[in-house]
């Protein structure tokens, strides 16, 4: 239990320290699902490592029995040739070998009890980064649409300024177009009135021979009114000379 809460308060640092600077938190839970992965890897590795240690122990053990056996076989055959010196003595080494026995076996039930516990951790941790891995998909998938919808939201928003300035541009242009249209009209209406000079009469000179002539043409006009009324001051109208008959 002490090596799967380490571990879990790893994967807890990893998170939190990756989710803090990561901009993308995708990335992040990618990176300690991997480390938790290369755990997982460790721990099935340490289980091979207590299998295989187990084996050789049981390999030796099955050597060492095997020389018991040989010489228990060479304690009867002693026996049987009246030899009871070498029989003792086959025995002697078979008891020294079955205390060795006994080591190995004492040994070999701790490798299985360590293979045990390490099988149920490495069971657990399995199923705890199956569901990480799952969860880790699952808020990939939310971030990925959260981030087509502030996508989608932020282009609404670029397109509502946008719209927002050409309003404001029509709404000027509108205005521009009313003031010229406001002014086109007061200039008609002052030129009608006569308050403006009309096109042509813009030179000096023109005006003053223009008032002239139409002085001279009063004067006449004046001058003959008063010669059919017969006032005073008229000048007689020149005769005109009699046409030839």
């Amino acid at each position: 239990m002490g090596v799967l809460s380490r571990f879990t308060n790893y994967i807890k640092t990893v998170m939190s320290s990756f989710l803090d600077r990561a901009e993308d938190p995708g990335q992040a839970l990618d990176y300690s699902y991997q480390k938790q992965l290369e755990q997982l890897q460790g721990l099935r590795r340490s289980i091979a490592d207590v299998v295989t240690s187990e084996k050789r122990l049981e390999l030796q053990q099955a050597q060492i029995t095997s020389q018991m056996d040989k010489y228990d076989g060479q304690a009867r055959q002693a026996l049987s040739m009246g030899r009871e010196d070498l029989a003792r003595l086959a025995l002697e080494r078979k008891q020294g070998l079955q205390t060795q026995i006994g080591t190995f076996e004492q040994q070999i039930a701790q490798l299985k009890d360590q293979q045990q516990k390490f099988v149920t951790m490495e069971q657990r941790l399995s199923a705890r980064v199956d569901s990480f891995r799952t969860q880790k998909e699952m808020v990939k998938a939310q971030y990925g649409a959260a981030q087509a919808q502030v996508r989608i939201q932020e282009a609404a928003t670029g397109l509502s300024e946008e719209m927002g300035d050409v309003n404001l541009a029509v709404e000027r242009a509108q205005d521009k177009v009313l003031q010229m249209q406001a002014r086109a009209n007061a200039m008609d209406e002052l030129t009608q009135a006569g308050t403006l000079p009309e096109l042509g009469a813009g030179d000096p000179l023109d005006r003053q021979l223009a008032a002239m002539a139409n002085q001279s043409e009063v004067d006449r006009q004046l001058t003959d009114l008063k010669s059919q009324m017969q006032l005073p001051g008229a000048q007689p109208q020149a005769q005109l000379p009699p046409a030839n008959g």
